[in-house]
């Protein structure tokens, strides 16, 4: 019996396995992608990463078809952070000038009510409230004293009894920094001549002279910082007509001028 040969096994190797092992391949492509993108996640890099699973993984649904979820931020943080933010938008918020010029124009009157007190409380002190008054206005600190504080009718020279008034007052008119002060003197409307004065006027001028030498007397007390002047009969604060208003206006002011005005 004629023997039969053996069937010759066919040469070709089978590839089959190459195809499971391209999944492979393919799923490790898109785990380094995610690994890579999770390293420094932003917007853009999810765009593209949902672009390539979609490539990748076409007919399914995709990983980044999903939103992917957000952790809660816990809220003490969120509003601290919130808080933050307001305070920082705050400090960049540009400066009102008018709103500073304000705050300073305040402290300012504030400065001017504490010398103010000091000076009320030293006329309560010695019971001049009927030849001393006090009044704070947007001028400034306005002191008022009677000219028979200080003067003789006529006479533009301090009596030497009433010179320690200047010089006790000239203690409360030191300031740090100092500020600029005005003495003037004012009369009634009286004509007067006399051998050292043709007029009300010169009169005036020299009572405010001669009160601001005594205050300067005190060596704490700036020259720079003082200027004197005379109005005569021509600011009268009450009607002329009566003993009474005219002895108002026979008088010496002291105006404290303020460091900031308001406009």
């Amino acid at each position: 019996m004629r023997r039969r040969k053996k069937k010759r096994e066919d040469d070709h190797i089978d590839e089959s396995w190459l195809l499971p092992y391209s999944d492979l391949l393919t799923l490790l492509v898109a785990l380094f992608i995610v690994l890579y993108a999770s390293s420094s996640v932003d917007a853009q890099k999810f765009q593209e990463l949902s672009q390539v699973f979609s490539e990748i993984f076409k007919g399914g649904t995709g990983m980044m078809d999903y939103p992917s979820p957000v952790a809660p931020q816990d809220s003490s943080d969120q509003k601290e952070k919130q808080g933050a933010a307001a305070d920082k938008k705050e400090e960049e918020k540009p400066v009102d000038k008018e709103d500073i010029k304000k705050q300073a124009f305040l402290q300012d009157q504030e400065e001017l009510r504490e010398v103010q007190e000091k000076i009320n409380q030293y006329i309560k002190t010695n019971n001049l409230q009927l030849q001393f008054v006090t009044k704070l206005t947007d001028e400034g600190l306005l002191l008022t004293i009677r000219d028979n504080v200080l003067f003789s009718s006529g006479s533009a020279e301090v009596e030497r009894n009433d010179q320690d008034v200047a010089k006790e007052l000239s203690s409360l008119l030191v300031m740090n920094p100092p500020r600029n002060i005005i003495i003037s003197g004012h009369t009634d409307n009286v004509p007067i001549r006399t051998a050292n004065y043709d007029s009300n006027w010169e009169l005036s001028v020299m009572r405010a002279v001669n009160f601001m030498k005594i205050l300067l007397d005190n060596p704490n007390l700036e020259p720079e910082w003082f200027s004197a002047k005379g109005f005569g009969e021509f600011e009268p604060i009450a009607d002329n007509s009566t003993a009474e208003g005219r002895g108002k206006n026979r008088r010496v002011e002291v105006l404290v001028l303020p460091r900031v005005t308001q406009e």
